[in-house]
């Protein structure tokens, strides 16, 4: 990866498969070796399966919807859309993850559209939180390395995942000439201010 002020390096953002334990970067790739899933199986409809303030188990086979004061109960529906997560509206910034909603036969003449899920963690940790080092965002107070190929992933700014910080964007502006000086790495974030200003760490 090039460093220095002119370097322009764009973090791609991706959506995952909801796995056990998984916290999507937004490399495009999960964060702690968890693995993108196979197809899932939804099951424990509402009015509408997954809607916004609902509650999802997590789950190796498959996820189902569950009483937000359960015990099974471990993140919570933020925003919820039909289509492709490419086309659709973006996530809420501090979303912790995405979880894709394949069409679903409900019985009878029902359906779940396919469509997506933006998810936040019941509790602790939240990757979608500034420094976090996951979630399908890059905002403001994240930290990157380089992996290669003039592209950057997430990485946690307390040093406690995989790989050490190298760069902290520590502001997002509408075009690069209005970073600061001290700019040593241009992250693209997307949004109304797509370039993100890093500073080394």
């Amino acid at each position: 990866m090039r460093s220095g002020r002119f370097a322009g390096v764009a973090v791609a953002v991706a959506a995952v498969l909801l796995s056990a334990g998984c916290r999507p970067s937004s490399s495009g790739e999960p964060a702690g070796g968890a693995r993108p899933s196979a197809s899932r199986t939804a099951s424990g409809y509402g009015a509408r399966f997954l809607a916004v303030g609902e509650c999802s188990s997590f789950g190796t086979v498959s996820f189902t919807e569950v009483p937000c004061g359960g015990e099974r109960a471990a993140a919570r529906v933020t925003a919820r859309y039909d289509g492709a997560v490419a086309t659709g509206p973006a996530c809420p910034a501090t979303t912790d993850f995405v979880l894709h909603i394949g069409a679903q036969r409900t019985g009878g003449a029902g359906a779940v559209p396919p469509g997506y899920a933006c998810m936040r963690n019941l509790e602790p940790p939240h990757p979608g939180d500034p420094g976090g080092g996951g979630g399908p965002h890059t905002i403001v107070g994240d930290c990157v390395y380089g992996s290669g190929h003039g592209r950057v992933r997430e990485t946690a700014c307390d040093g406690s995942g995989p790989h050490k910080p190298q760069y902290e964007v520590v502001r997002a502006v509408t075009a690069r000439d209005r970073c600061p000086a001290s700019t040593a790495l241009y992250v693209h974030l997307g949004g109304t201010r797509p370039v993100g200003c890093a500073t080394r760490v």
